[in-house]
């Protein structure tokens, strides 16, 4: 698999030369697995994805185990990963959320905001603006504590519930979160309804309200087939950070038409045959991703990895 000499390598020059992945596999790929992942098992996915270059991984939530059971260990799982040489970003509900992952020394935290008041009353049992407001101490908090604080905004480009959800609006949301004290924001497609021609307007509008384009980063699920499409289309607009998860595990729990993730090793083929450098071993990756899938009892959705493991869908 490492000795492939495909694809072949064909450079765009309107893209950037390099592109950090945000990986999310651990976190919001296994979130809404039915059966407990055991935690050595989730140890062991994290420091693989480490192995094979990956040098952002989202390794868990400290959030409270009745919404999200999968991730109940995060205090026994964090310890066993904290020693990497790499950026380890945990998702932070809330203060308590903050108080727990400070108190194991987590240097990256995360928020999860929403674009539409739907989701946000589905997800967080709170209006948008009750949201942002439970949010800024969190923000401000793990600021004054000198943490990196990324905040997630989900339903950017549409709402199972509201349908479409009017750009003003998730420009409005961004620049909250960026005035909150936000490092990052990560613009999340989490039903994967975007088309390239919205991610072009959102990140068009964004730039003309003042978000600079290096405090963005693209979040994209593959529903109707369109999250590389819409990936290119945002690096174009200058964006060189990329959520994607391996073996393109996971989804969203609360929004049942969503399928997963953004695959890492098909975001990696791509940006390999135009040249842009992300320092992930596309083997070693896909490595892991089978020996996950092997861990979950099911192939890997991804692709990439089917293709050159030899899969069988």
């Amino acid at each position: 698999m490492t000795g492939s000499p495909l694809p072949m390598v064909v450079p765009d020059g309107g893209l950037p030369t390099r592109v950090r992945i945000h990986e999310v596999g651990p976190r919001d790929g296994l979130q809404n697995e039915k059966a407990t992942v055991p935690t050595e098992v989730k140890a062991e996915f994290v420091r693989r994805l480490a192995d094979a270059g990956l040098t952002t991984i989202e390794a868990t939530s400290f959030v409270h185990p009745k919404w999200v059971p999968q991730l109940a260990d995060a205090e026994q799982l964090y310890p066993r990963v904290a020693d990497l040489p790499v950026a380890l970003p945990v998702l932070v509900p809330n203060e308590r959320g903050l108080d727990r992952a400070l108190a194991l020394g987590a240097d990256r935290v995360a928020v999860f905001a929403s674009a539409s008041e739907s989701f946000a009353r589905a997800n967080l049992n709170r209006s948008m603006d009750e949201a942002l407001a439970m949010f800024e101490p969190v923000v401000t908090r793990g600021k004054a504590a000198g943490v990196h604080v990324r905040g997630y905004l989900s339903m950017c480009f549409g709402d199972p519930w509201e349908g479409e959800v009017p750009i003003p609006q998730v420009v409005h949301v961004c620049r909250v979160l960026l005035d909150m004290g936000c490092d990052e924001l990560s613009l999340g497609d989490t039903i994967g309804v975007g088309t390239a021609g919205h991610v072009s307007a959102l990140l068009t509008a964004l730039t003309e309200a003042g978000v600079p384009v290096s405090a963005l980063g693209v979040h994209f699920h593959d529903t109707y087939g369109q999250a590389l499409a819409n990936t290119l289309t945002a690096l174009r607009h200058g964006v060189t950070t990329v959520d994607a998860s391996a073996g393109g595990l996971g989804g969203c729990p609360y929004a049942r038409s969503a399928t997963g993730n953004l695959a890492t090793e098909d975001l990696v083929w791509m940006l390999r045959g135009l040249g842009v450098d992300t320092g992930v071993d596309l083997g070693r990756l896909t490595a892991t991703s089978v020996w996950m899938a092997g861990q979950l009892g099911r192939p890997s959705p991804s692709r990439t990895v089917r293709a050159l493991s030899h899969q069988e869908s």
